[in-house]
C-alpha cells in the first residue's frame, strides 16, 4: 500500500512539475530552442548576409581587406597589414566565416529542413543553392574548414575537413538545388517565394537555377591548375547560368532610416572611414586599378577606359590616379590624390564621409551588390575556351563579357557621373574597337587580356573571386611567356608582412573569436597556429 501511495505521489508530483514547466515555458520561452517560423521569414536575412547584413557581416566586410591583397584598394595610411599581404590576430577580415556558420548557417539549415518537411521545394532549392555558394566562398577564403561537424549544436569543438571534400559537397548541393528548383506542385509557389526573395530574384525560380549553374561554373573554373581540369564543363555550366544582365544575382537595398537597409559601402553605414594602421578601413583606389583604367598599364597602353568614371574617383587635377600599397596618400601630390569613394576631396588629406549625392557605383546607400553576373560567366567561358585552344569561342566570349560589363554600369550605376564622362554607344564601340583591347582577330587574344578585363569588371564586388583568380596564377605567373597580371608588383622586402617569411598570402586564417579561442587543438593539428599559415597554398590552386 505504501508503495502504491509512493507511486501515486510521484506521478502527481511529475504531473504538477510538468504543468508548472509548461506554464514557465509559455511565459519564458527558451532562447536556445528553435521556434518554428514560416520559411519565407528566414530568407531575407540569409540574402542580406550574402553582401553585408544588419550586423555588418558578409563578403563586403572582408572585401575591404582582401581588396588590398589584389590591389583593388590601398589604404589611406601607410604600412597596413593588408597592404603588406599580412593578417591580424583578431576578429578582422573574418566575416566570411561568420556569414557562413552563423548568419546564413542554422537559418538556412532550418529553411531547407522545414521546407523539405512542408514540401516547399522552391525554398529548399534556393537554400541549397545559397549553401553551395557559401561553402565555395568559405573554403576558397580559408582552405580547410569545418564540414562534417558543422551545425552540431551539442559540440563546442569541431573537426576540420580538407578543401577537396568541401568542393565535392558544393557540387552535390548544386545538383540537389537544381533538382528541387525544377519541382512543381505540392507547396511550390512563385508568390510565396517572392515574399522571402524580394531583395534578390523576386521569386524567379529560373534565375535561381541560373545562380546554381553559375556556382557550378566557378567550381570547375577554380580547378584550372589540376590535371583533372575540365574546360568543357566550365563552358557548359557558364552557358546555362547568367547570359544577360537581367539574370545577374544582386543583393538589393531599400536605403531606409535603419542601418541594415543600406548598402554596407554607402555613407550612411560609414564603413570606409577608419584610420587605424593595423586594421584601417579608410580605403582608396589603388594605383593598379587606376592605371588599368587611365591607359598607363602596359597591357592597354594609351587606352582610356570609359568605365573609369563609373568605377573610380577623380582628383582636383581632373585625372584618375591611385594610391600605391604601403605608401599611403600623403606621399602623393595633393592635386593628384583621388577622392575617397564618397566623393570627398583628399587634397588636404581629409577623410570625411561626404553624402549620398556625391557617391556612385557600389558606394551609394541604395546600390545593388552583385554576387554573380553574366559578365563573369562570359569571362570564364573565355578563359576555358582559351585554355582548350578554341580561340574563336574565347574571342567572342571576351568581347561579350566586356560589353555586358559596360551595359551593367550604364543600366544600374549611372548616378553621379561627371558631365562629359558618361558611357555612350560611341565611346563603348571605340573602346571595343581598339586593337590594344580587342585584337583584330582571335589569334591576338591573350590570357592577360582576358584576366585583366575580368579584373576590371569584378572591381569592388568580385574581389574574393579575383583573389581566387590571382592565386590560381600565383599573382605573378606567366602564361605563354607573358605575365598574366601585367604590371602587378607584389609586396616584397620591407613592404611584405614579416610573418610571411618572404611568401605571398594564400588564405585567411580561421575566425579568431571562435577558433583560436575555443578550437585551438584542432587548429594545431592542421597547422593553423604557425606564424606563416596564411601563406600555405590552397588545394584549388595546386596542381
Amino acid at each position: 500500500m505504501k508503495s502504491i501511495m509512493k507511486i501515486s505521489f510521484l506521478v502527481a508530483a511529475v504531473l504538477t512539475m510538468q504543468a508548472c514547466s509548461k506554464k514557465i515555458d509559455d511565459a519564458y520561452a527558451n532562447p536556445n530552442n528553435f521556434v518554428r517560423v514560416p520559411v519565407e521569414t528566414l530568407l531575407p536575412n540569409i540574402i542580406a548576409s550574402m553582401a553585408g547584413n544588419y550586423a555588418g557581416h558578409g563578403p563586403m566586410n572582408d572585401i575591404r581587406y582582401v581588396g588590398a591583397y589584389v590591389q583593388n584598394f590601398s589604404f589611406y595610411l601607410p604600412q597596413s597589414n593588408f597592404d603588406q599581404m599580412g593578417h591580424r590576430n583578431a576578429d578582422i577580415a573574418q566575416s566570411v566565416w561568420r556569414m557562413h556558420y552563423y548568419d546564413i548557417g542554422q537559418n538556412n539549415e532550418k529553411m531547407i529542413e522545414w521546407g523539405t518537411e512542408e514540401k516547399i521545394w522552391d525554398y529548399v532549392g534556393v537554400g541549397q543553392a545559397i549553401s553551395a555558394w557559401s561553402w565555395l566562398t568559405l573554403t576558397d577564403y580559408h582552405g580547410e574548414v569545418i564540414l562534417d561537424e558543422a551545425f552540431r549544436t551539442e559540440q563546442i569543438t569541431f573537426k576540420y575537413d580538407t578543401q577537396d571534400r568541401v568542393y565535392a559537397h558544393v557540387k552535390d548541393l548544386c545538383f540537389k538545388a537544381i533538382a528541387n528548383l525544377n519541382k512543381t506542385g505540392d507547396n511550390v509557389s512563385p508568390a510565396r517565394l517572392a515574399l522571402g526573395d524580394a531583395y534578390f530574384y523576386n521569386g524567379d525560380v529560373n534565375k535561381w537555377k541560373k545562380f546554381a549553374y553559375g556556382v557550378l561554373a566557378r567550381y570547375y573554373n577554380h580547378q584550372s591548375n589540376k590535371a583533372t581540369y575540365k574546360p568543357d564543363s566550365v563552358i557548359y555550366y557558364a552557358n546555362l547560368a547568367m547570359t544577360n544582365n537581367a539574370d545577374n544575382g544582386t543583393v538589393k537595398f531599400e536605403a531606409g532610416a535603419q542601418s541594415a537597409t543600406n548598402n554596407f559601402f554607402g555613407p550612411f553605414r560609414n564603413n570606409l572611414n577608419g584610420t587605424g594602421v593595423t586594421s584601417p578601413t579608410a580605403i582608396r583606389q589603388s594605383t593598379y586599378i587606376a592605371n588599368l583604367e587611365n591607359g598607363t598599364n602596359n597591357e592597354f597602353l594609351g587606352v582610356a577606359d570609359p568605365r573609369a568614371w563609373y568605377l573610380l574617383r577623380g582628383n582636383t587635377n581632373g585625372t584618375i590616379k591611385g594610391v600605391d600599397p604601403n605608401k599611403g596618400q600623403t606621399v602623393i601630390l595633393a592635386a593628384d590624390r583621388p577622392e575617397n569613394f564618397w566623393g570627398t576631396t583628399q587634397a588636404l588629406g581629409s577623410n570625411n564621409t561626404g553624402n549620398n549625392a556625391n557617391c556612385r557605383y557600389l558606394f551609394r546607400d541604395n546600390a545593388e551588390f552583385p554576387v554573380l553576373t553574366a559578365a563573369e560567366m562570359k569571362f570564364m567561358v573565355a578563359e576555358a575556351a582559351f585554355r582548350k585552344g578554341d580561340k574563336p569561342t574565347a574571342y567572342q566570349a571576351y568581347k561579350d563579357a566586356i560589353s555586358l560589363n559596360f551595359d551593367m554600369l550604364t543600366s544600374k550605376y549611372s548616378f553621379g557621373i561627371p558631365v562629359g564622362k558618361e558611357i555612350t554607344a560611341a565611346n563603348k564601340a571605340a573602346y571595343l574597337g581598339n586593337i590594344n583591347v580587342v585584337p583584330a582577330t582571335p589569334a591576338g587574344l591573350t590570357m592577360s587580356k582576358i584576366m585583366l578585363q575580368k579584373y576590371i569588371a569584378m572591381f569592388g564586388h568580385g574581389v574574393l573571386e579575383t583573389w581566387g583568380d590571382m592565386r590560381r596564377f600565383h599573382y605573378t605567373d606567366s602564361y605563354a611567356g607573358a605575365p598574366v597580371y601585367t604590371d602587378f608588383i607584389a609586396p616584397s622586402g620591407g613592404d611584405l608582412f614579416p610573418e610571411n617569411e618572404g611568401k605571398l598570402v594564400y588564405r585567411m586564417r580561421p575566425r579568431f573569436n571562435s577558433e583560436y579561442v575555443w578550437n585551438i587543438n584542432e587548429l594545431t593539428r592542421i597547422g593553423a597556429t604557425a606564424n606563416d599559415y596564411h601563406t600555405k597554398e590552397m588545394w584549388f590552386s595546386l596542381p
